[in-house]
């Protein structure tokens, strides 16, 4: 897939890469390598490398049997009031820092330092009776992929584990990244002028999140295998460095500190 970038002047290119279907404790370095040689492409210098969180995920372990978890009191009343499985529900009250209110079918959470809807606990494209749970630390994973894939291929390489998301009032999901290596994952355009010559004063660009969405319309949602997409001619420049992703803190965010929290404390 190719998308014409008018800031470059050339074509972005939106690579998928389908791989073998990936089991708990598979390493995912050697997964998509052998990929790479069945799809016969190589990362190249420049690239940015975007995989699907519940292949990483999967790949360390992170998958859990349902009928392993035995949940609580307080797991069970939230089962009850957001229409969820009391098993599940457990499992969103260990990974998740808060859980401040919901629909029926999702429990809206904040998870290291996400808005997650069951903390990012997802029951597709996993085993039935599973679930698959976010990478214990994305940020590590992709800085351990981007040192493997530059020793392995002698380039430089930007890494982003992203996830889809959905957002307030807004049907559907975008992308959004939760660990990148290689790349500055939020650009500072303050200062920048507009058509008009005016300075920019709070504008930051969503470079990673942008590149997660993009990736994702390869990649898929459902039973397509592809979770990894190579972008290249993005543009975006390569760093030797794991720039976290910046995070707001609640009161800092612009939505979230004018909606009224809802703690639970009636049920």
């Amino acid at each position: 897939m190719k998308v014409k970038s008018d800031n470059a002047g050339k074509f972005i290119g939106l690579l998928g890469i389908r791989t073998e279907l990936i089991k708990p404790g598979d390493s995912i370095v050697a997964i998509l390598e052998a990929a790479f040689e069945e799809n016969d492409i190589f990362p190249e210098d420049g690239d940015i490398v975007v995989l699907a969180e519940s292949a990483v995920a999967t790949a360390e372990n992170r998958v859990v049997k349902l009928s392993e978890v035995e949940p609580g009191q307080e797991a069970v009343r939230y089962a009850h009031r957001f229409s969820l499985d009391p098993r599940e529900m457990e499992l969103v009250l260990l990974e998740c820092d808060e859980v401040f209110g919901g629909v029926a079918g999702a429990a809206l959470t904040i998870t290291k330092g996400n808005l997650s809807p069951n903390a990012g606990i997802d029951g597709s494209n996993a085993p039935e009776g599973h679930v698959v749970l976010l990478p214990e630390d994305a940020q590590k994973s992709a800085g351990q992929i981007r040192k493997a894939f530059n020793d392995k291929y002698g380039c430089r390489v930007g890494i982003i584990i992203g996830d889809s998301r959905t957002q307030p009032m807004r049907l559907g999901c975008v992308g959004i990244a939760l660990g990148t290596s290689g790349i500055v994952p939020v650009e500072d355009s303050r200062g920048s002028l507009d058509l008009f010559g005016k300075p920019l004063s709070i504008t930051h660009k969503a470079v990673a999140d942008n590149l997660v969405s993009a990736a994702q319309l390869v990649m898929g949602e459902a039973g397509e295998r592809i979770p990894c997409v190579i972008i290249r001619n993005s543009g975006i420049r390569i760093v030797d460095a794991d720039v976290p992703m910046p995070l707001f803190s609640s009161d800092e965010c612009m939505y979230f500190s004018n909606i009224r929290k809802s703690p639970g404390k009636d049920i």
